[in-house]
């Protein structure tokens, strides 16, 4: 059904906006293949009665499955539950349909381990599913993965009713300081007040870390330098942290997963992507506490050390709901991203739509990035989103929450600062949301090279462009209620806007900045708007041809 929807949307869009030109060439990926051969858990004495710890049977039977060459491992139907599970190359851990995995609340089953955050060497605890320096290696079938996650993570008062909150409190756990958070722990607490956040530099090792080891939440299933990986059927649910997280993985192939947190979960990622290539994420459904389907590649200078981009990814027929994002970029994207293709997706009620970030101090270069055939619904904030001032926070403001602009300032240029450049978006369409369009670059590198095409977006504010050039928009269509400024646009250049459309306009076009220059409207009807350009003192009159 999901793909019969997704043919009829693209057969929308060409009856709306005629035949898509863009013939993309597609990277491709290599699916694992493993033997026909069956283990199933209850020969190593799995007992499904959803009391008795699993661990030794399920990482049993994954061990003997490998020794003999491969196979699958069956979880038959029932409640398993389990502690932290190590798969082993050319496995394929497969869950009946009625098969749930728990993985257990006791937090002592999970080893505190070298890991990675965020791009960084950190301590975490141990997944529920990992693997590292593995190939041929799958998780298919119809069944769960639960996390158990309430155990571990914190809630921010802003986001409970107050009922949940104060039944939150009678659960047990602390507050914080401040009384707005609640903590599960006073280990949790405490590690919440360090510094590095568990980081493994300046001679720190794990064991200075372990009077803290609550507050290091585990990902639900992490794969790291592995080859030839397949996730396919699961749900994946109540992750402590980020959800999938294949880190430096090559050749992964995500097909037909559900993956879903609480709308309140931090740092409740749907998929997190770090340094991989080619890939495929197709007819997955998200929905979560924050970014949805998220594209990193490491964090600062250590994200540029590893110099692991993520490349040749391909992101189709998707579905995000709740979510910080619906497809996202960084911001840990310091290894550089390239060559990403996202196509047939649908967003429902996310934050923002298309959500590219990032900030000073990352570096990296993100490139070659192609959108085609985006559907939107009632998004909080922006449909489409550029920044290069990604403040750490939720994208939407907290009620009572101030938060100043970012001082401008212009500094040198070194390997720490980013750029975002050649990003091509077309056949979009969103139904609902604050703003249509931002993008704000740093003064001393702008974001360049972004072509929208075929944009028809119905939001309260228009269209918001700073610090950038070379822009395109054709045949892009705006329905708006704030028609006080439809396009704002400072110290920009080189913009052209073709075939320009909007509702009706007090000022269609403001623009501010003295570096603000070679801006040209086009084949637009003028007519609708009270006053079609305002300029800013500083702006020189030839800076916009309007014809």
């Amino acid at each position: 059904m999901r793909i019969y929807l997704s043919i009829c949307f693209s057969f929308f869009l060409t009856l709306c906006f005629g035949q898509n030109a863009t013939n993309w060439v597609l990277p491709q990926v290599i699916e694992p293949v493993f033997k026909k051969d069956t283990l199933d858990i209850l020969k190593f004495g799995a007992i499904n009665d959803g009391i008795t710890l699993n661990t030794k049977s399920i990482n049993s039977a994954i061990d003997e499955c490998n020794k003999k060459g491969g196979g699958v491992v069956l979880v038959p139907n029932g409640l398993w539950l389990t502690g932290p599970i190590v798969m082993k190359s050319n496995v394929n851990l497969h869950l009946d349909k009625n098969a749930t995995l728990l993985f257990t609340s006791d937090k002592s089953q999970y080893a505190l381990i070298e890991a990675n955050w965020e791009g960084s060497p950190a301590v975490r605890n141990e997944s529920p599913i990992s693997g590292t320096n593995l190939e041929n290696i799958a998780i298919t079938g119809k069944g769960i993965v639960d996390g158990n996650g309430d155990v571990w993570r914190a809630i921010k008062k802003d986001k409970l009713t107050q009922t949940q909150w104060e039944k939150k409190i009678a659960s047990g756990g602390v507050l914080s300081d401040d009384g707005k958070s609640w903590y599960p722990s006073e280990q949790y607490k405490a590690g919440h007040k360090l510094e590095n956040i568990g980081l493994l530099t300046n001679g720190r090792t794990v064991k200075d870390y372990l009077p803290f080891k609550d507050f290091y939440r585990p990902n639900i299933v992490v794969f790291t330098n592995c080859k030839k990986i397949l996730l396919e059927g699961p749900t994946f649910q109540n992750s402590a942290a980020w959800g999938l997280h294949p880190l430096m993985c090559e050749n992964l192939t995500v097909r037909d997963v559900y993956v879903k947190n609480p709308w309140y979960a931090q740092n409740g990622d749907g998929i997190d992507v770090e340094s991989c290539s080619n890939v495929l994420i197709e007819n997955s459904t998200f929905d979560v506490g924050d970014d949805g389907i998220c594209i990193k590649s490491g964090r600062d200078e250590d994200g540029r050390k590893r110099a692991m981009p993520t490349k040749n990814l391909i992101a189709r027929n998707c579905v995000v709901y709740h979510a910080h994002g619906g497809f996202v970029i960084g911001s840990e994207m310091s290894g550089g991203v390239n060559n990403l293709y996202i196509e047939n997706c649908t967003f429902i009620g996310t934050d923002i739509g298309l959500r590219f970030k990032t900030k000073r101090g990352r570096g990296g270069m993100v490139e070659n990035i192609f959108v085609r055939n985006i559907a939107m619904k009632d998004i909080v904030g922006e449909a489409i989103l550029f920044d290069m001032y990604y403040m750490a926070k939720d994208p939407i403001v907290l009620a009572g929450e101030k938060r100043e602009a970012p001082k401008v300032e212009v500094i040198p240029v070194t390997e720490a600062t980013p750029q975002f450049r050649n990003f091509n978006l077309e056949n979009i369409v969103c139904n609902g949301a604050e703003k249509a369009i931002f993008i704000r670059g740093l003064p001393e590198m702008n974001i360049t090279d972004i072509n929208f095409q075929n944009v028809t977006i119905l939001s309260k504010k228009g269209i918001e462009i700073t610090e950038a050039q070379r822009i395109n928009l054709k045949n892009v269509q705006l329905l708006v209620s704030d028609i006080q400024s439809v396009v704002s646009i400072e110290n920009a250049s080189s913009l052209l806007f073709d075939s320009f459309k909007y509702n009706t306009a007090d000022a269609l076009f403001s623009v501010s900045g003295s570096k603000s220059s070679l801006i040209k409207v086009i084949s637009t009807d003028l007519s609708k708007a009270k006053t079609k350009l305002v300029l800013v003192e500083g702006v020189s009159k030839k800076a916009v041809d309007i014809k």
